[in-house]
């Protein structure tokens, strides 16, 4: 298997990765009172030392009451706060790493359980029903500045870029998605319209990074309520869809897939992923995503059932065909933090599994 392309630098803006190998984001709390600790900080050293070029981190919850539940996700404000992550950057800087931040808002996913009411754009939840309150047209410059200062903050303490979760069902997504999305003030209705915000919210970032500075996009079509929800029905759409980003500054776009092999549009093309229509539509670099390494499904439905590796000659002809440029590994890190290196050293063939238990306490 020709993987050795894959351990080839890749530079973007001011971040050089030693090689295309990301950690994808995953949620943790694991961080009491939004201060991630010692204990995080190993977390992203040692999968950085295992081989990761680039260390996307979980979500981080930006410094607003509403953006995210429970305390126990990691926040970018307050002294101690930034010291920690002082220590995971230090971390994965010192075993020849990069790190990204995720910069994240659930919107009206938001948890209700300690009584601050989650906001949205229409005050509705993925189902329709009533949740939380939509956002004010004024509120709106606000909530965005509110982004762009914590990428500045990110910037300012060395983080080497920032990532925009716009995925899943939270709130940037909430404003492209039609069912959570029902304004009608000029941010709601066409596609042109629902992503008129998330743009906004790029654009602010843009300016308080400069020019230089990595800024990538996560969104997806499935939503964490809806595996078959969808922004963009086909091709052109996608394009619709994603010119506002890049013309508003972002450098690299990762669609989130469950399957990095599945095609985003059959009919168009029986082959071609998410992964590899962003890049035709778009021409901007790829992160590539969602059961790498796996052969089962995003959620197993069957518990205790063992997580076996896939083969990856898929992976490799999508990254010869040049449907992406990196990929990002989940469970696999999870599971295993030298899977990089063991990959590199062709030992992966002997083995045996992942136990999605092993894994997922890594996670807690």
């Amino acid at each position: 298997m020709a993987i050795d392309d894959f351990f080839t630098p890749f530079s973007v803006g001011s971040l050089t990765m030693p090689n295309r190998f990301a950690m994808a984001p995953m949620t943790r709390e694991a961080s009491p009172g939004g201060i991630p600790g010692a204990d995080v900080a190993e977390y992203y050293r040692r999968r950085a030392a295992g081989g990761v070029g680039l260390i996307i981190t979980e979500g981080v919850r930006l410094p607003d009451p509403a953006a995210g539940y429970p305390t126990t996700i990691p926040t970018l404000a307050g002294d101690d706060v930034l010291a920690g992550w002082g220590r995971v950057i230090d971390a994965v800087h010192t075993e020849g790493g990069t790190v990204a931040v995720q910069l994240w808002h659930q919107g009206v996913q938001r948890d209700e359980a300690d009584g601050v009411v989650p906001v949205g754009p229409s005050g509705v939840d993925a189902f329709g029903a009533p949740k939380g309150r939509a956002l004010a047209t004024d509120e709106l410059p606000q909530l965005a500045q509110l982004y762009a200062d914590s990428a500045a903050t990110a910037r300012e303490i060395g983080f080497d870029a920032v990532e925009l979760n716009s995925c899943h069902g939270y709130l940037l997504d909430q404003f492209l998605w039609e069912r959570t999305n029902l304004r009608s003030d000029g941010y709601g209705g066409s596609l042109a319209a629902r992503t008129r915000f998330p743009a906004e919210v790029v654009a602010a970032v843009r300016g308080a990074v400069g020019p230089d500075y990595p800024i990538i996009f996560r969104f997806s079509q499935w939503k964490i309520t809806d595996y078959t929800g969808s922004i963009a029905d086909d091709p052109t759409q996608l394009q619709e869809l994603l010119a506002p980003f890049v013309e508003a500054g972002v450098d690299v776009l990762h669609p989130s897939m469950r399957r990095h092999y599945t095609p985003a549009f059959p009919d168009a093309d029986p082959e071609r992923s998410l992964a590899g229509w962003t890049k035709k539509v778009t021409g901007l670099p790829v992160i590539a995503v969602g059961s790498v390494g796996l052969e089962t499904s995003f959620r197993s439905e069957e518990h205790g059932q063992v997580i076996q590796p896939a083969p990856l000659d898929r992976l490799v002809k999508q990254f010869e065909a040049g449907e992406f440029d990196v990929v990002a590994v989940g469970r696999a890190l999870l599971a295993d933090p030298g899977w990089v290196h063991r990959l590199r050293n062709g030992e992966l063939d002997a083995f045996t599994g992942y136990d999605p238990e092993v894994a997922l306490s890594a996670l807690r």
